[in-house]
């Protein structure tokens, strides 16, 4: 036996791979037999059968993948158009929020509509983040007011629990007015400033000029100057000309103001200030004017442009005023103020205090305390006399000596007679 395997071995090499190769063939033809579909007709790999290889059917079998890759696309497009997007895109939102990103928990249509339009990732996130940091404030403050409330209501609560001698040893000098007296008492101020007050008109045509967060921003100042003339003691009669129906404006203003804005005790119209008031008595405010404002004038309609100039193209409301030929002003900044460097515009809230306190007293140094004081370094030491004052009293000063000198040389010659 051993022989015989030691006679075999140096031709195992040559004989094995035959052997294997012919199973191996065997069993592939085995498994495409039982796997591949009847339209495929098998294929056999014996040497002896020597009958030619059916021709396969792929024409047919590329048309039916096709309509199955076709139907497929179909049905995913249309899962697509069902699937809502503001849905979609409320969800993505959902969650970052729980991923731990600086996302708000509760965002309206109108916001969702605006991160849909983003034209850019980190223009979502940046506007996300805005509003989130806006919620945060909005929620800041909900908690002041709900402490300054508790508080008010813990001080009225020490006031009732307190005895009637204690009362009456209390020495009251004046009466408290109740926030209900306060409001008839400005309603009433509106109301008299409505009939019979100076007209102050905020031009609002600038609203396509401006994007969304500054026309937000135009609108807080807006709120800020009509609450700060109801409080005066003489108010102006306010009017918003331009403004028009449904527009960036007046969304804006009813959004903030809310069941309020019908009961204000001003002017919104759509009508341009040129068409209720004659152009003679009106002057434009803005920066940009050559003209300075020296006095206040009582008789005069003001009109200041309402909008906040950030990317503004630079003299926009002076370009307004000439086109409808109308008289500019500026105010006197570099008269009474050391304005070194920055543009000299003001918002509006401190725009309408200048007028205000320039109407009651007349008096800039008073009046221009509104302005801000990281915009200049300081007000200017204005002398007490001017140089046409010293100027005239040197002329009359000469002149009494030249007569007095005349009447010296007459009583002389008098003398000598």
């Amino acid at each position: 036996m051993s022989i015989s395997i030691t006679f075999l071995s140096p031709f195992a090499r040559f004989l094995v791979p035959f052997t294997l190769q012919r199973k191996s063939k065997n069993l592939y033809t085995a498994i495409l037999q039982r796997y591949m579909p009847s339209k495929i007709l098998s294929v056999s790999y014996h040497k002896e059968s020597t009958s030619p290889p059916q021709q396969l059917e792929l024409d047919g079998w590329k048309a039916t993948m096709k309509s199955r890759v076709q139907e497929e696309g179909d049905s995913a497009v249309s899962s697509n158009d069902d699937e809502d997007p503001l849905a979609a895109t409320r969800e993505l939102i959902e969650m970052w929020r729980l991923l731990g990103k600086e996302v708000p928990e509760h965002i309206t249509e109108d916001e969702l509509k605006i991160i849909m339009e983003c034209p850019s990732k980190s223009s979502r996130k940046k506007y996300l983040k805005y509003l989130y940091v806006k919620e945060k404030l909005k929620k800041a403050n909900k908690i002041k007011k709900e402490m300054k409330a508790a508080a008010r209501v813990e001080f009225k609560n020490k006031l009732l629990e307190t005895s009637e001698a204690d009362k009456q040893q209390q020495n009251f000098l004046f009466l408290r007015l109740w926030d209900r007296n306060m409001d008839m008492a400005m309603g009433w101020k509106g109301a008299q400033a409505m009939q019979f007050g100076q007209p102050l008109v905020f031009d609002m045509v600038y609203e396509n000029s401006m994007k969304r967060k500054e026309l937000q921003n135009a609108v807080s100042q807006l709120l800020e100057s009509e609450g700060c003339n109801r409080k005066d003691v003489d108010p102006f009669h306010i009017y918003f000309c331009n403004l028009k129906i449904d527009g960036a404006y007046q969304r804006e203003l009813i959004k903030r103001y809310g069941e309020k804005w019908d009961k204000l005790l001003i002017t919104a119209t759509e009508k341009s200030y040129v068409d209720l008031f004659p152009k003679d008595s009106i002057i434009y405010l803005t920066a940009d004017s050559p003209n300075v404002m020296t006095t206040f004038k009582h008789d005069k309609i003001y009109i200041v442009g309402s909008f906040v100039d950030r990317h503004m193209q630079p003299g926009a409301s002076l370009a307004n005023a000439k086109r409808l030929n109308l008289a500019t002003e500026c105010l006197p900044l570099d008269k009474y103020l050391q304005w070194d460097i920055g543009t000299k515009n003001l918002t509006l809230d401190q725009m309408i205090r200048i007028l205000l306190c320039l109407k009651n007293t007349g008096n800039w140094e008073e009046a221009l305390k509104f302005v801000p004081r990281r915009k200049h370094s300081g007000y200017v030491e204005i002398p007490q006399y001017s140089q046409e004052f010293i100027d005239r009293i040197k002329k009359v000063k000469t002149s009494n000596l030249f007569s007095k000198g005349s009447l010296n040389i007459h009583t002389q010659k008098k003398c000598l007679k």
